[in-house]
């Protein structure tokens, strides 16, 4: 190993183990979103309102991004929601998007509010765990028997790959065509510092890490590839395997259990985690944490904003509240908190309460609010 390379890990924090001062005040910024997000994100507050009346040393703040920042700052990432961003310990985020944007130049649309910020923060580490719940294993497409004890934990690389290459556009060719390019780029230290957070993610869990890339095909998956193997003579204790993109999507419906944590580019990842969602039953169902070198994280449920069901009281929350408990764990040290909220929502289950994404035939389905307040009642039990 390089000196060079030897004392950019030795300075490398582990985001997965970090230590916060649980004494002074933790500083979150709300930004709800567009459509459910509002809906979603006020039933997330009322867990920290109850965890304030308990004594819990918790501020918050909210603020605009996507649609909503647009529609009140003229962008959808503004200079107020930037500098309360990174005045902030940590981030939650509803859900950004929806037809009543489509129409804006590119540069305005919501989304590039949600690349802006994830750029802007550097929140490079993106974790998507993908958790079969038990009394949701029917709400799944494929069978009880393959999905039973599912556990996955999906990181994708997040600020990097042919969402933020250059260069990009569209041009008119000698011939008169019009085309459309982007280009997919990695560097070294981007793919060492995501790496880590693989390996030290697989070592807390069942050490087993699989790498998923193109490296038949793409230069940048070859380079990808090549480095992860060099990351892995750090961690000895951790099976490294690889599979191609394609494989490894079949293999998810195949065969899920097989995988313990999976790391891979923006791009795959982004395909991936979505698939890995509907394995669990609901998209609705699975958090997210978008974290930076030091815990600093960004926290949302990883669907969308769900236009055809705003402000009917059917969006389900749980996804935000887990979202929730991902940030208790990982940005504040908070690890007591964080299962509290997941053994709420695990008792919410059990108690047969259903949301119309996450109900069976002949199951009652409750709303928004409803669900929110179930929770609620679980904590403080």
């Amino acid at each position: 190993m390089s000196r060079r390379r030897l004392d950019r890990r030795l300075r490398a924090p582990s985001i997965l183990s970090h230590q916060v001062n649980n004494r002074m005040p933790h500083k979150i910024l709300i930004l709800p979103g567009d459509y459910i997000g509002p809906e979603i994100m006020t039933e997330a507050v009322k867990v920290l309102e109850l965890f304030k009346a308990e004594g819990e040393a918790l501020e918050w703040s909210f603020g605009h991004l996507g649609g909503a920042a647009y529609d009140a700052e003229g962008h959808p990432y503004p200079e107020s929601t930037r500098q309360a961003a990174r005045a902030a310990d940590a981030i939650l985020l509803g859900a950004v998007g929806g037809p009543k944007y489509d129409g804006l130049p590119r540069e305005l649309r919501p989304e590039r509010g949600l690349l802006g910020i994830r750029k802007d923060l550097n929140l490079f580490a993106n974790l998507r765990p993908a958790l079969a719940f038990e009394e949701l294993a029917g709400a799944s497409s494929l069978k009880k028997e393959i999905i039973a004890g599912l556990d996955i934990l999906i990181l994708r690389e997040l600020t990097g790959d042919i969402y933020f290459g250059h260069p990009r556009g569209r041009r008119t060719t000698a011939d008169g065509d019009e085309e459309g390019f982007d280009t997919m780029h990695y560097s070294v230290p981007e793919i060492e510092r995501i790496a880590r957070v693989g390996f030290e993610a697989a070592r807390k869990r069942g050490k087993r890490l699989c790498s998923v890339d193109k490296e038949n095909v793409l230069e940048t998956s070859r380079l990808w590839r090549e480095v992860v193997i060099r990351v892995a003579a750090e961690y000895p204790d951790v099976a490294l395997s690889h599979q191609y993109v394609d494989n490894a999507a079949m293999q998810l419906l195949k065969n899920p259990k097989q995988f313990d944590v999976i790391v891979t580019g923006n791009l795959f990842g982004d395909i991936l985690s979505d698939e890995a969602s509907m394995l669990a039953g609901s998209i609705g169902m699975l958090p997210s944490a978008s974290l930076d070198e030091h815990g600093k994280g960004m926290y949302e449920p990883i669907h969308g904003s769900a236009p055809d069901i705003a402000g009917q009281d059917k969006a389900n929350p749980l996804a935000t509240i887990l979202s929730m408990a991902m940030m208790f764990k990982y940005t504040f040290d908070r690890l007591d908190l964080s299962k509290r909220i997941d053994a709420a929502v695990k008792q919410v289950l059990a108690a047969g309460h259903r949301t119309g994404d996450i109900a069976q035939a002949g199951e009652k389905i409750i709303g928004t609010r409803e669900m929110g307040d179930a929770v609620v009642a679980m904590l403080v039990k």
